[in-house]
């Protein structure tokens, strides 16, 4: 993979990102991935045929994110992490596979509900992605370990590890679009630990951040629902 298609790709990603947490318009995202599948079919690499492979599957996820996932066509996007993940094995790469057994894992935990076949992807992940991945990466895998132990009635230290391990990773990133969610879901599992004031003021603190990065709308409207939901548990007016 050359420099120009590596900036490519780079470029792919912000617009990707910048759609997810602020402009909802994926097209630009789609169009760079969509050419690069072709240009990398066309050449036979194999490496950038699996990375815009992954990128269309995270491109779909976050689609399904922002719409309702009882209707979430989640075959496509198994299909694309799971083709992705297949090269990636192929080829030897160990930092592109554990990018698309992350983009799995979440197809399993949030279009699926099985936390056992999310864990699966998510626990090989981690492995290979603190020896070969980059900070989103491992902040990403992390959180969402966490958020496995921070489900039912698992261990809330454990998952308290792992979504501070996220966060801290996001501020090292230092992408303002990103940061907001680790600190929320910090602030979540502190009150679920019964940690209620430092829970409050980060969960506060996301919501900031949240307006300061100009944020869409509708996530910072899931923090303030959020904030809300914790101020009238904690008895709050």
């Amino acid at each position: 993979m050359g420099t120009t298609t590596r900036d490519t790709l780079t470029a792919g990603n912000e617009a990707l990102y910048e759609a997810a947490f602020r402009t909802g318009d994926y097209t630009q995202a789609e169009a760079t991935f969509t050419g690069l599948l072709d240009e990398a079919r066309a050449a036979g690499d194999r490496a950038l045929e699996a990375a815009a492979l992954d990128r269309l599957g995270m491109l779909a996820h976050f689609r399904t994110l922002e719409n309702d996932l009882a209707q979430a066509d989640s075959g496509t996007e198994e299909r694309l992490f799971r083709q992705a993940l297949s090269i990636r094995r192929e080829i030897g790469d160990p930092g592109g596979t554990a990018e698309s057994l992350f983009g799995l894992g979440l197809v399993h935990q949030v279009l699926h509900g099985d936390w056992e076949a999310a864990m699966a992807c998510f626990t090989e992940a981690l492995e290979l992605a603190e020896k070969h991945g980059d900070l989103l990466l491992r902040s990403e895998v992390h959180r969402h370990i966490g958020f496995y132990h921070a489900s039912g009635d698992l261990e809330s230290d454990l998952a308290l590890h792992h979504l501070r391990i996220s966060h801290e990773l996001r501020e090292e990133l230092g992408d303002p679009r990103w940061i907001p969610g680790g600190t929320v879901a910090l602030g979540l599992a502190e009150l679920a630990d019964g940690l209620r004031d430092q829970g409050l003021a980060h969960v506060r603190e996301a919501l900031r951040q949240a307006r300061e990065a100009g944020l869409s709308t509708q996530r910072i409207g899931w923090i303030e629902q959020f904030l809300r939901e914790a101020e009238a548990s904690a008895g709050l007016p």
